[in-house]
């Protein structure tokens, strides 16, 4: 093995992808602690899910195109809990948003 192994792998087109998943999956860290700065407490932003979610499904097929079993499965529960956490968030928007409309979300007929 060539002693530029790392360079010559820096040249892969795969690997570079890669890189760019996991540089998005740790920007999730820094929008969630500017956002706890701000606030001067811990909080979660809903873009911090988003970005997850981006960063896992890179990650994810990153792990499958290099056949990597330890990427395919580390991030495939993530991937699931953070459209899941996504989901949560913006149903229970929906029903805030339903709320403060005045439509109960019975279409009407008032059988909630």
């Amino acid at each position: 093995m060539s002693d530029y192994w790392l360079i010559e792998k820096l040249k892969q087109p795969l690997v570079l992808f890669g890189l760019a998943g996991q540089f998005v999956f740790m920007m999730r860290f820094v929008v969630q602690w500017l956002a706890s700065e701000a606030r001067g407490r811990s909080y979660v932003p809903v873009a911090f899910w988003y970005i997850s979610l981006a960063g896992g499904v890179m990650l994810f097929i990153y792990g499958l195109l290099d056949r990597d079993p330890v990427i395919l499965l580390g991030q495939s529960l993530g991937i699931g809990i953070y459209a899941r956490n996504l989901y949560l968030i913006h149903a229970r928007l929906g029903r805030y948003r339903r709320r403060r409309s005045g439509d109960s979300g019975t279409g009407g007929r008032g059988d909630a």
